[in-house]
Formats: C-alpha cells, structure tokens, sequence
C-alpha cells in the first residue's frame, strides 16, 4: 500500500491518498480548499492512474473536511463518517464564513463507519477504531500487514490532538490512545492530521501528555 500526503490550507492539514497495485484509492480527510489545491489533488491522481473508490473522514472538523465536495463530486464517491460525527460536520457551514472559507460547500455522509467496520479498496483492508475525545465521533484506520495507521488528530509527534473544541474532552482521548493506539505494535507508523509521521514505540516513550 502507498501512503501519499498532500498538505493543505491555512491549517497545514494532512490529506491522505492510499492506493495498491490495482490503482483502487482512497481519500482521506481532503483538506484542499482553494482551487490550486483542487488541481494539485487532481494532477497527483491523475499522474498516477488512480481510481477514487472512498471518500473518508477520520473526524468532521473544518481542516478536514473542506475538499470533501470537490472529491465527492470529481470521483462521484459518497462520504463515509463515524455516525457521531454528523453533528460535528453539520455545524461547519455556521462558522466557516468566520474562519476565512466563504466559499465553502457542503456535502453530507451515504454511509457510516462504526468500530470493526473493515475498509476495503483493491487488494487491501483498513481496519476502523473508535477514537473519540479530540471529536466525539473520530476514527482511525489501520492496515495491520503494512503497520500503518491514518490517525487524524489523536496523536501527533510528541503532541496530543486539542480537546477544547466542542465535543472534545481530554481523558476520553487519553483513553483512546492508550486502549487503541497504544495497543498497536511499537513500530506501527502513524500519519497525523498535522505534522509529521511518527511511531507507536517513539511515543509511549517519549510523548509528554502519556508518559
């Protein structure tokens, strides 16, 4: 599995492409807002002769869903969420103007992904883990042969994702990482929603907010 990273908006978020040897791919937290991103996203498909299978949302805040309709619409792919999340991406359109994305375009989930739920596109599969406390309805996907997780915004390199925003509470996230990101194996790589990749092991040593 290839794990390509795009990063996007004002917000410098992490878009996630994933593809195989079949060229089946799927978009995870499309960030692209301005319509160079729309074309840079586009290119890099296009390049590498990729079919877009899924469109998926590790959690709905605004950084990470602002591509979702250009993606949803480009590669006529519905929105896949956890159910807990609606809300959550329901409520961008009230604050987006404020924010800077005026021109921002909704689009609203066809499907719903729970905890165990299995993703799959071409010869691979992603496992869904349930995630909450940076938002109340975040998930992660995992791909257990290749070690590699999409994390969204639970864990960072050397950081923890914020829990000051609405849905957001700090020992609940505390609990996801430790029941389900700390119970992958140490050299499990995570790509965040933000910043670099890191791994497992590096941060139950090293991670201020879980030693």
């Amino acid at each position: 599995m290839n794990v390509t990273c795009l990063t996007f908006n004002p917000f410098q978020e992490n878009t996630y492409l994933l593809h195989d040897d079949t060229r089946e791919c799927v978009v995870i937290d499309p960030g692209c807002y301005e319509k160079a991103e729309h074309e840079q996203l586009k290119q890099y498909i296009a390049e590498n002769s990729l079919k877009v299978v899924r469109l998926l949302n590790t959690h709905c805040h605004i950084d990470h869903v602002l591509g979702n309709k250009f993606v949803a619409d480009t590669y006529s792919v519905g929105l896949e969420i956890h159910p807990q999340d609606e809300q959550t991406l329901r409520a961008v359109p009230t604050y987006a103007p404020a924010y800077g994305f005026p021109l921002y375009a909704e689009v609203l989930p066809t499907s719903f992904l729970e905890e165990g739920d299995r993703v799959k596109f071409g010869n691979t599969e992603l496992q869904v883990f349930f995630t909450p406390g940076h938002a109340p309805g975040h998930i992660v996907f995992y791909n257990g042969p290749e070690k590699i997780c999409i994390g969204g915004d639970v864990l960072f390199q050397g950081s923890i994702g914020r829990t000051d925003l609405p849905g957001g509470d700090f020992d609940t996230l505390i609990t996801s990482i430790r029941e389900k990101m700390f119970a992958l194996p140490d050299d499990v790589t995570v790509y965040p929603g933000h910043g670099p990749e890191t791994t497992i092991g590096y941060e139950k040593r090293h991670n201020p907010f879980l030693r």
